[in-house]
């Protein structure tokens, strides 16, 4: 390891320590044992260039211990971005460029917002299979245009998550051979020992799951992790982990403990610190010696790579002309979403459950947009929802099913991160009530604003015989109440097939789509033109209007026939179709006037879910705050009250 190494190692370690004291909020542990780790990863392998932060055939960086994240800054730094000195020193204040931890899209650089362990590791498995994918699609003999690796910066704390296990099982499953982890194993978590908590062998369990497990003894040692790296990058068949021993807070008076992880050392820690690396240069500065070799080593080389790369796709354009003006498209996001009316359509009074209707548009859209990729979550045949031309892997890297099994949690992460690639939407499916175990992959996309598509089958207690346990009731309010979280949930296959075409056609949110396991008619009443509104009047009466139905989905239908029933008795009731909460919250006052009039105030909200996101509409809601309970679907309307005849009566007893 050289003296140069040794000193940038050194600068990042004592300055991100200051740094950290100085604000008073911080993790110094992971800053102070981990650096020979990044500084060797961005010094010696990472492909980035500033002048460029979007460059398509990148290397990716995930720091899933986003904790850490001033060690990222500091580097980002250092590598030429954005960000300034005084950046670093308003680390965790107030409109800073360097928040808590890593956020996507606010500071330059930062690849994915990280925090939550285990998040970036499997969100960085989706990454990997988007790169994947992309090889195998455009790559020629002669023309390799991309040819990227995903690299992680993990801890104990990511490997014991359980979305962590799930994303490293299936990325073993899949070979997903340019995923390289780098495991910063110090054996402390923030509770003490790991070995209070864990005693498994990482090693083995790895190799199990189709890793290459390499190890790296001494974590100081630069030329050491170096050789592992390039050990790593070898493997063409399977992942790597590098389990990079190392010492949590190296060179503070309690290095080795668990006190160094998340507590600012005090001045006489800085000062004992900087005695043990030796480290001499004044608080809040960098050796000129220090920028040089970051310019050298990560900006010039960045630059020149990049440089390369733009004259090999050149070439590229010109000896494969239609690859290449499909390239572009994905790499720009120009693939064409197909319109509405371009889609098989349905007659009214048709009957199909809008389950299957997501699953042949799916299908259909597969067809004619070669850039969406996903699955379910082992429940094909019963969400109707999967990629088209086979199941990707190995053996098809070029299929863009993919079968993410018995993983919800890790699904989602993953079909985050194939959507974060750039180029590629990703899509997932699986039961609404299980929309539980992936939360918040979906959460992490909202904080984003990642487009990214969750679509569900089994969206209300209408699931029947399999009991409460599979019967969704307070799932809806959880996505409604989740800032940036669209969620859909149409009443027929008009409005299923709208919201489809929107979602797909839309690039600022996360979108949930939720759909019956039944049946439904199409009805007369529905407009796909309204659907991008979020609620539109279906029904308007004959006679004077008094008062308003707001409802979605399958209850659509039945609050129609209650309002039929009333007008045909003199009583005008209004019947909206609110297929998004979220959309029409978005609409001006003057249309929200337009469908709520406030001088209606006789409102009855009706759905077959949890009642506290309809009282921000109406002052009644006939909704279900219970749990479900096993019985065929043919007893559940009558069981919950959602028959025409209550809907009517509830309404008539306002």
């Amino acid at each position: 390891m050289s003296s140069i190494d040794k000193k940038c190692v050194n600068t990042l370690r004592v300055l991100g320590a200051e740094i950290i004291s100085s604000v008073n909020s911080g993790h110094p542990g992971i800053v102070l044992g981990a650096a020979p780790i990044l500084h060797t990863l961005f010094t010696r392998h990472l492909n980035i260039t500033p002048t460029d932060h979007e460059w398509f055939n990148r290397d990716r960086f995930i720091l899933s211990a986003g904790h850490g994240s001033i060690l990222l800054y500091m580097l980002l730094h250092l590598s030429g971005y954005k960000i300034s000195m005084d950046d670093l020193k308003h680390f965790r204040q107030k409109g800073s460029l360097t928040p808590g931890h890593p956020e996507w899209h606010h500071t330059p650089g930062v690849e994915l917002s990280t925090g939550p362990l285990g998040q970036g590791f499997a969100t960085a498995v989706g990454l990997a299979i988007a790169e994947s994918f992309l090889d195998a699609k455009f790559n020629k003999y002669d023309n390799n245009i991309l040819d990227h690796n995903t690299y992680v910066l993990c801890g104990d704390g990511d490997l014991q998550e359980g979305v962590c296990q799930e994303a490293a099982s299936l990325a073993g499953h899949l070979g997903l051979n340019k995923l390289i982890v780098l495991y910063d194993s110090n054996d402390v978590q923030l509770d003490g020992n790991v070995e209070l908590a864990n005693t498994e062998s990482v090693e083995a369990k790895f190799k199990a799951m189709n890793w290459n497990y390499i190890k790296v003894t001494d974590g100081n040692d630069c030329d050491e992790i170096d050789r592992a790296i390039n050990l790593a990058k070898e493997s063409t068949t399977k992942p790597t982990i590098i389990e990079i021993k190392t010492i949590i807070g190296y060179g503070a008076p309690n290095s080795g403990e668990s006190s160094i992880h998340g507590k600012p050392m005090n001045a006489e820690g800085i000062a004992e610190l900087r005695k043990n690396l030796n480290y001499t240069i004044a608080p809040f500065q960098i050796d000129d010696e220090v920028y040089a070799f970051y310019k050298k080593n990560v900006i010039d080389r960045g630059n020149t790579n990049c440089t390369l790369w733009n004259k090999m796709l050149n070439d590229y354009s010109k000896k494969y002309e239609d690859d290449f003006k499909l390239f572009s498209d994905i790499m720009y996001n120009d693939i064409n979403v197909p319109a509405y009316n371009e889609l098989p359509q349905y007659e009214v009074g048709s009957s199909e459950s809008t389950r299957k209707v997501m699953g042949k548009v799916v299908d259909f859209l597969s067809s004619k947009m070669p850039n969406i990729m996903g699955g379910s979550a082992d429940l094909t045949a019963s969400t109707m929802v999967k990629g088209a031309d086979g199941i990707y892997g190995e053996a098809n890297p070029l299929g863009r099913n993919i079968k993410f099994g018995v993983r919800e949690h890790a699904m989602a992460a993953i079909t985050n991160g194939i959507t974060l690639h750039g180029g590629l939407r990703g899509f997932c499916a699986g039961f609404f009530v299980f929309s539980d175990y992936l939360k918040p992959a979906v959460r992490v996309a909202a904080i984003m604003k990642l487009p990214t598509l969750f679509f569900f089958s089994h969206d209300t207690v209408c699931v029947g015989e399999d009991g409460p346990t599979h019967q969704p009731v307070e799932q809806l309010a959880m996505f409604r109440c989740m800032p940036n979280v669209n969620l859909f949930r149409p009443a027929d296959a008009k409005e299923m097939e709208a919201a489809m075409v929107y979602s797909f056609k839309q690039n600022e949110n996360p979108t949930v789509i939720v759909s019956t396991r039944q049946n439904v008619t199409t009805l007369a009443e529905t407009n796909p033109d309204k659907v991008s509104y979020g609620a539109y009047v279906a029904y308007e009466p004959k006679n004077k209007l008094e008062g308003i139905y707001v409802t979605c989905g399958s209850e659509l239908q039945l609050c129609i026939e209650a309002a039929k029933k009333l007008d045909s008795e003199g009583v005008g009731v209004r019947v909206v179709s609110m297929i998004s909460q979220f959309l029409f919250d978005k609409q001006d006052a003057s249309y929200k006037e337009k469908i709520l009039p406030s001088n209606i105030t006789k409102r009855l909200a009706v759905e077959m879910g949890a009642s506290m996101p309809w009282y921000k509409y109406a002052s009644n809601v006939l909704g279900i705050d219970e749990y479900g309970a096993s019985m065929p679907l043919k007893y559940i309307h009558e069981t919950y009250g959602f028959t025409v005849e209550n809907i009517y009566n509830k309404y008539k007893e306002i």
